[in-house]
């Protein structure tokens, strides 16, 4: 999120934007990416169990992580129009679950959504949070298409690091001592 870990608010639906698959496209990616028939071939996949061309799940979540990447980064302009500094994003460390409910097809409206379920410090690096997120993205008829829960980080803004960690990560950098630091 580009709010500060303190800032950011929990089961508030944050909407991504919205992509329409194309066949065109469909193929392109699957060709590229997952070269499966039914990726790549409309006459064969419409003999498939999908009864026709369907986007990759790949696909599916890359154009959703497109999304949600411009969208954060828009939202810094929307955090600085209020006055404030945006906040800081980080890494994922993971992703928990990643469900692909129904295809995806040629035509299908697919809109991305992002709550922020829960959140807590980071155990293991100071100054940071966790976000547990979930994206969801629901089709033109608004069955859902695909789910991830995932993890982030988010900087928190009024960390002051313990003055004990501060002198160990200055001591571990004096050459001889780092062996010391460690025990």
């Amino acid at each position: 999120m580009t709010r500060w870990f303190e800032d950011v608010q929990i089961d508030l639906p944050f909407d991504l934007g919205s992509h329409t698959f194309t066949a065109e496209e469909i193929i392109r990616f699957g060709k590229l990416y997952d070269p499966q028939y039914f990726h790549v071939d409309a006459d064969a996949a419409a003999l498939s169990h999908f009864g026709g061309l369907v986007a990759s799940g790949w696909h599916t979540v890359s154009v959703g992580h497109r999304l949600m990447v411009d969208r954060l980064e828009a939202e810094q302009d929307v955090v600085r129009a209020e006055g404030g500094e945006p906040g800081v994003s980080g890494p994922s460390p993971g992703v928990n679950r990643m469900d692909f409910k129904a295809p995806v097809r040629p035509g299908d409206t697919v809109r991305y959504t992002l709550t922020v379920t829960g959140k807590r410090p980071s155990n293991s690096i100071p100054g940071w949070g966790l976000l547990f997120n979930l994206i969801e993205a629901h089709n033109q008829d608004g069955e859902l298409v695909y789910s991830i829960d995932l993890v982030g980080f988010s900087k928190r803004r009024d960390y002051t690091m313990p003055l004990k960690l501060r002198a160990m990560i200055t001591l571990a950098r004096v050459p001889g001592l780092k062996s010391l630091v460690r025990r």
